[in-house]
């Protein structure tokens, strides 16, 4: 046998010892965890159990960046859908006066239509509440009110 090294054997001690210790601590807290699940689901409605509340919690702070995208990406469908719908109806509200003009019938004005008038009522208000949520009355253009309202809901996170 070749020489033996007392210092490696007090070397694989303290490893083992050490091992041993993390070990029994595991056991320790895994008897304290299941010894309040038990006691917090007898005392608790399952509503305000502490520890189903931290799962809760941690649950939501874990999904809360991919809903802060999703956020994003709904926010910019809205607005491609706000500019396309306006765009579509300016259009043909412009091509349906220029037929009007060609056929002499009295052109409709834009406050003797109530579809588009209120069509740029429901517009309005919605930049006025995005606005008034985030204490903002200078910006004009709908990407700067999109970029407002996210930052409304998203706000302190």
């Amino acid at each position: 046998m070749g020489h033996h090294d007392e210092s490696s054997d007090e070397h694989h001690n303290a490893v083992d010892s050490l091992a041993n210790l993390f070990t029994k601590a595991n056991h320790d807290l895994t008897l304290v965890h299941n010894r309040l699940d038990k006691e917090f689901r007898q005392i608790y409605p399952d509503n305000a159990n502490p520890m189903k509340l931290v799962a809760r919690i941690k649950k939501i702070q874990d999904e809360l960046p991919a809903l802060k995208d999703q956020c994003r990406e709904l926010l910019s469908a809205k607005q491609d859908l706000i500019d396309k719908a306006r765009t579509t109806i300016v259009g043909n509200r412009a091509s349906l006066q220029r037929l009007q003009t060609s056929v002499g019938v009295p052109v409709t004005s834009d406050s003797d239509d109530p579809a588009f008038t209120n069509f740029n009522e429901v517009i309005d208000e919605w930049t006025v509440q995005v606005r008034s949520r985030t204490g903002d009355e200078s910006h004009e253009d709908s990407e700067d009110i999109n970029n407002m309202l996210f930052s409304a809901i998203v706000q302190g996170n």
